[in-house]
């Protein structure tokens, strides 16, 4: 933290500070109901410079969470994640209403699905199914807590999650994708009265509405509220509880941020580190 403006308050210079991809009050009545990313006043972040040497930050106080101290360089990665699909990934997991003993299935092994077990893992999950075609996104799922792999897509991954789970489904199911396919594949592989916490972002998704009705499946999702987490987040991370930063495997300089996302759009890494 360089410079704070006469208004704030709560952090000042010199601390290392994390936040999200939507600023927030984090004082009105939905913020306070814990969807600081539909605040009343919310501003989109990314657009001042998320990406630069320096970023203008709006509605600090109630977007910036600092850190006990300035963090030892290894945990930087981890804080990275826990701003953005950390904190999605486990809004993935609250929103499937992931509790102890439950039986999941995660929907996506790109940096968001991965955490989302991760998630899953620290909320007690009994039973994780990691649905992924790629190896070392399987290899990684099973660091962070992934019990089964499924290959499968469509039908033949529905029909692999319920053969895990008794034939019921499962409890949980974390969709982190956004497309058709996806969506239909996570809502599918829920049980009757399960829930789906859907964080992709959605690409021409429609339900089918008879099929939902009938289903007892619960849907709920959206942009993450991260700094609804945050704190909890952080405190994880400073206590080397959690290592969400496995999932950054390419570190770039920033100037070469376009050849990041070729990386990531090519599935050569799942998720890229700018350092400036």
């Amino acid at each position: 933290m360089e410079e704070v403006g006469g208004a704030v308050t709560t952090i000042r210079p010199g601390q290392f500070v994390v936040g999200s991809f939507f600023a927030s009050d984090n004082t009105c009545e939905i913020c306070r109901a814990g969807y600081q990313s539909s605040c009343v006043h919310r501003e989109g972040v990314g657009a001042g410079g998320a990406q630069a040497e320096f970023l203008r930050v709006p509605l600090a106080d109630g977007t910036l969470v600092a850190t006990p101290d300035i963090p030892a360089d290894d945990l930087l990665p981890s804080l990275l994640a826990a701003s953005d699909v950390l904190g999605t990934g486990w809004f993935g997991a609250v929103a499937a209403a992931v509790g102890p003993g439950h039986r999941v299935a995660v929907v996506g092994d790109g940096a968001v699905g991965l955490l989302g077990i991760l998630s899953a893992k620290q909320l007690g999950a009994e039973q994780i199914i990691a649905l992924s075609r790629h190896e070392s996104r399987q290899q990684l799922a099973r660091e962070f807590g992934a019990t089964d792999i499924v290959a499968e897509r469509g039908d033949d991954g529905v029909a692999a999650v319920k053969e895990l789970t008794d034939g019921l489904g499962a409890h949980s199911v974390i969709e982190a994708v956004g497309t058709q396919e996806s969506m239909l594949q996570a809502i599918r592989s829920t049980r009757a009265g399960g829930y789906v916490g859907y964080v992709g972002v959605s690409h021409d998704v429609t339900l089918p509405g008879e099929e939902m009705f009938f289903s007892h499946v619960h849907l709920h999702g959206g942009p993450a509220p991260v700094r609804r987490f945050l704190p909890e987040l952080v405190d994880l991370i400073w206590n080397r509880t959690i290592d969400p930063g496995k999932v950054f495997d390419l570190t770039l300089p920033l100037d070469q941020a376009a050849e990041g996302y070729r990386a990531m759009d090519e599935r050569r890494a799942i998720k890229v580190l700018l350092r400036p």
